[in-house]
């Protein structure tokens, strides 16, 4: 009796009973995150910060983004991306990992942790989008005004880099020029629309023509073969 109980007692201790067995933790599949904090980390932070204070790009946590991109334009970057750009669309029906609830989190978390929509007081900041064509020939004449102090006075390189190097030019899209004419990139020393000329800030109109200019000097991209396996 006393074998038979021991080899009972050995069973139970080495296998366990089943209702004493630890749950093995269920895997989270990616289109099933919902932490605001894991998604912009995996997805945003590379290029916007870690902060969304910017890092190779617009500063999308800054108060002075928020106040000119509505959550419209934000989700709709988010979704599709920038073609032409280094920004790739996001929303799995543009062919990104991200489905319409993670973007809203996305949307939603940007606003709700770094929108300061009183922080301007009477300072009014250009649209983000332009309400009509720009004039590249006075564009050319803000930029001297505004800009040339640091990017050089064909905007080739002073204490900044050349901001019509052909190409910088053809990885950014006019709208993201335009965003960066109005809030700067912090991270860069790059000043907001209010700070490249104390006390005087640029108008909607000045943004719209240095855009313009910037734009006409982007030159076309064309790829020709010279010989077989090489391109010029």
């Amino acid at each position: 009796m006393k074998y038979g109980a021991l080899i009972l007692l050995v069973a139970l201790t080495s296998c366990g009973s089943p209702d004493r067995r630890v749950a093995e933790p269920r895997v989270v599949r990616p289109s099933e995150v919902t932490d605001f904090g894991v998604l912009y980390r995996q997805n945003c932070s590379g290029c916007h910060g870690v902060d969304g204070q910017g890092s190779l790009t617009v500063a999308i946590g800054n108060p002075e983004y928020l106040a000119i991109a509505d959550s419209a334009a934000i989700r709709r970057v988010i979704e599709g991306g920038r073609p032409g750009t280094a920004m790739p669309a996001f929303a799995q029906s543009a062919g990104g990992l991200l489905t319409e609830a993670q973007i809203d989190i996305l949307v939603r978390g940007i606003r709700e942790r770094w929108a300061r929509p009183a922080a301007f007081g009477s300072d009014k900041p250009p649209a983000y989008a332009a309400s009509q064509p720009g004039d590249p020939a006075r564009g050319q004449n803000v930029f001297t005004t505004y800009c040339s102090s640091c990017h050089g006075a064909e905007g080739r390189g002073g204490r900044a880099g050349s901001i019509v190097d052909s190409s910088y030019l053809a990885l950014v899209s006019d709208q993201h020029l335009r965003t960066v004419t109005i809030v700067g990139i912090p991270a860069l020393g790059a000043p907001d629309w209010r700070g490249n000329v104390p006390g005087k800030p640029m108008s909607e109109a000045d943004v719209t023509d240095v855009v313009a200019w910037l734009a006409a000097e982007r030159q076309p991209l064309s790829v020709k073969l010279n010989r077989p396996g090489g391109l010029e």
